[in-house]
């Protein structure tokens, strides 16, 4: 096949043990699951029916065992927010999937960070606008190592945190989710059909907050690699 101009490369992340590459076909997003931290938006927790955003494939920057991953402050903003997420990634595809069969097409998990631009998100929420100039763009949704679940199991329990600088910033624990993961998987499988090299980024506890030049993010969740990234 001959292309008139050069194809991106394709866009994955590696196993942790070193054991291959799941490659990314698309991020899905799961806005306000977490009670605590609805509530430090400005809305109600009630548990209404889920709903979901995008990002670019490209947006993911991976965060390696050994080292920080470095991410540019992005431009047209003056409150960069950082999201710890727990990160689901589908290995079977599916379409109308059973809760109780969900956790069948998860492939494995990651810890992940929903990067936003708050002030232009919060702009075009009162407008009623699409969020995509918050919530998609360039480095925008890092991410740790990928774990199977054949060796993790399917986490509906343990803790999640995130640090600036070793500062604690955001600290939780993955029941208080409003939707749990095999809940959302078979929610968003109503809309799209799932496929493999498909993540979810499952939503974000309380004390989300900005994050400035110099400063470096190290998050994790019980069972997973963390993450450490350092804005520049």
């Amino acid at each position: 096949m001959k292309f008139v101009v050069q194809p991106a490369p394709v866009v994955s992340i590696p196993v942790a043990g070193g054991d291959g590459h799941f490659p990314v076909r698309r991020i899905y997003c799961v806005g306000r699951n977490y009670a605590a931290h609805v509530r430090e938006m400005g809305m109600d927790p009630d548990r209404e029916p889920p709903f979901f955003f995008a990002k670019p494939t490209d947006a993911i920057v991976v965060s390696p065992a050994s080292l920080p991953a470095q991410i540019a402050y992005p431009p047209a903003t003056r409150e960069y927010h950082f999201e710890i997420e727990l990160v689901a990634a589908i290995g079977t595809a599916g379409r109308n999937i059973p809760v109780e069969r969900a956790n069948d097409h998860i492939w494995g998990y990651a810890v992940g960070l929903d990067m936003t631009r708050r002030d232009l998100q919060i702009t075009a929420r009162n407008k009623g606008r699409p969020w995509e100039p918050g919530k998609s763009f360039d480095q925008s949704a890092p991410i740790s190592l990928l774990h199977p679940a054949s060796s993790t199991g399917h986490p509906a329990g343990g803790e999640i945190w995130l640090k600036v600088d070793g500062r604690d910033r955001q600290r939780s624990d993955l029941d208080s989710l409003i939707w749990s993961v095999p809940e959302i998987v078979s929610n968003l499988s109503t809309y799209v059909e799932l496929q493999s090299g498909d993540l979810i980024f499952t939503g974000t506890p309380e004390g989300v907050g900005p994050v400035e030049r110099g400063e470096t993010m190290h998050g994790g969740i019980a069972g997973l690699t963390d993450i450490e990234v350092r804005v520049v």
